[in-house]
């Protein structure tokens, strides 16, 4: 089994590691054979090799179904993925259901759909998201997609094989995964409560840091991953905090990719909603957005991307500056050009219902299913606190990053073992979030009282 207490980006399961260089095709798929050079059977992406056997969530779904298996009298409740458990609010229903008819009548049958999204939801996003916040953003700078995690991982295609990639630790595992696909280097910005689980720009070599600095200025080019409200950790940046890296950007000539999944949640004032509300960022910064955490899309599908035409591509093709190799040109004509060519864009019905929410009606919805989740938060970090937990998060955000004492798997067993309450070790988001778990409010009102009362009979 996986050593769960290595590092997520170095982490592999050895009892699940396959030769992938040992694979050649064959007439029911690919199949491990001995190699020879007349089977080619190096022409797998030998990058797979780096990553874990198993992606965190489908790990912990295993061990869960496992569990059952062994134990079915167990009454499961599970604090730990963050999928969403309230229905789908009422203004949502209604719009699939009229579209829905809309597909039954040759008039009005939708088929393939613009690769960029239908203008009704990409109006609504621009009027609703932006505009409204004073942001300048145009519908042709917005593209639909069937959700945040497809993007995070796919938008880094556009980007040259060299380029060094930063992410905060402990991190979403996408952005890792993805990138070690690709086999670029990544750079972890460490996330701890000794520096308020802000990440800290490294400083270059001009700016009094160490040289060479840890990211280098050997021309190589630079990519930032930035998810605020954060997940795993709950956890947010103030304005003033978020501009230090929009500068930071600016200054350095590098790409911020920013995860909004979860703005929605957030209740504070100083904390922005989008990157877009930091001067500078239109030139340095694309923005990813789901409905799944929003309005419950998790089964629906649809998100949206926000990529401004004022964001270039570096000039400096000698020096090789560029986060995308030097080539010259906007990364919205490129992003474009890639979806034109891997997506036939999401279905008419999911951006309908997305269309849905920015009614008054669905606004209201909307928030009201927010609100509860907010609740469950607070009812959970004041339960936790009051046994002697540290809690970190669940203020702007779903999330609760809480600390426990040794292996965040180890609890995480105990947990499952003893309360039958599932969690997400904190070591599976990276190094980093050793010694933490992460816990959802998605659930249920009734589940996670049940939830927290069978943890602190035990804790007592």
């Amino acid at each position: 089994m996986a050593n769960h207490t290595t590092p997520l980006h170095t982490r592999v399961a050895r009892e699940e590691r396959i030769d992938l260089m040992s694979i050649v095709p064959s007439d029911r798929g690919l199949t491990p054979k001995t190699r020879t050079d007349k089977q080619g059977g190096g022409s797998v992406n030998p990058n797979f090799l780096n990553l874990s056997g198993a992606y965190l969530f489908s790990e912990i779904a295993q061990k869960v179904k496992a569990y059952k298996a062994e134990n079915p009298e167990a009454d499961i409740i599970s604090l730990g993925i963050g999928d969403v458990t309230q229905p789908l609010c009422p203004a949502v229903i209604e719009a699939l259901h009229k579209a829905t008819d809309e597909m039954a009548v040759a008039a009005s049958f939708r088929g393939y759909g613009p690769e960029r999204g239908y203008d009704f939801l990409r109006e609504a996003i621009v009027t609703h998201d932006f505009r409204a916040r004073g942001i300048d953003i145009e519908a042709d700078e917005v593209f639909v997609s069937d959700g945040a995690k497809s993007d995070t991982g796919n938008f880094q295609e556009l980007l040259s094989k060299n380029v060094r990639i930063a992410v905060t630790d402990p991190v979403y595992p996408v952005y890792v995964d993805s990138n070690m696909m690709a086999g670029r280097e990544i750079v972890y910005l460490p996330c701890t409560v000794e520096n308020g689980f802000v990440p800290q720009a490294p400083l270059l070599s001009h700016q009094g840091g160490k040289n060479p600095s840890p990211l280098g200025e050997d021309g190589r080019g630079l990519v930032i991953y930035l998810c605020y409200p954060n997940n795993p950790t709950g956890t947010t940046l103030t304005r003033d905090q978020l501009k230090v890296w929009v500068d930071y950007a600016l200054q350095n000539n590098a790409l911020i990719f920013y995860d909004a999944a979860y703005e929605a949640y957030i209740q504070s004032e100083d904390v922005p909603h989008s990157i877009y509300e930091i001067p500078g960022a239109k030139q340095c910064a694309v923005e990813f957005h789901s409905y799944s955490k929003t309005a419950g899309f998790t089964g629906i599908r649809c998100g949206y991307t926000v990529v401004p035409k004022a964001l270039l591509a570096a000039p400096s093709v000698e020096k090789g500056s560029s986060p995308l190799g030097g080539i010259r040109g906007g990364l919205n004509a490129l992003w474009n050009r890639r979806q034109s060519t891997k997506f036939n864009g999401t279905s008419y019905l999911s951006q309908r219902a997305a269309e849905a929410i920015y009614t008054p009606e669905g606004k209201e919805q909307v928030k009201a299913t927010i609100t509860y989740y907010m609740e469950n938060a607070r009812l959970m970090r004041e339960a936790l606190t009051g046994m002697g937990f540290k809690v970190y998060g669940g203020v702007d955000a779903p999330y609760l990053w809480v600390g426990v004492e040794g292996s965040s798997w180890e609890f995480f067993d105990w947990m499952l073992r003893s309360a039958h309450v599932v969690c997400t070790p904190g070591v599976g988001f990276g190094s980093a979030g050793e010694g933490y778990v992460r816990l959802t409010a998605f659930g249920n009102r009734e589940q996670t009282l049940e939830a927290l009362r069978r943890v602190e009979s035990l804790v007592k």
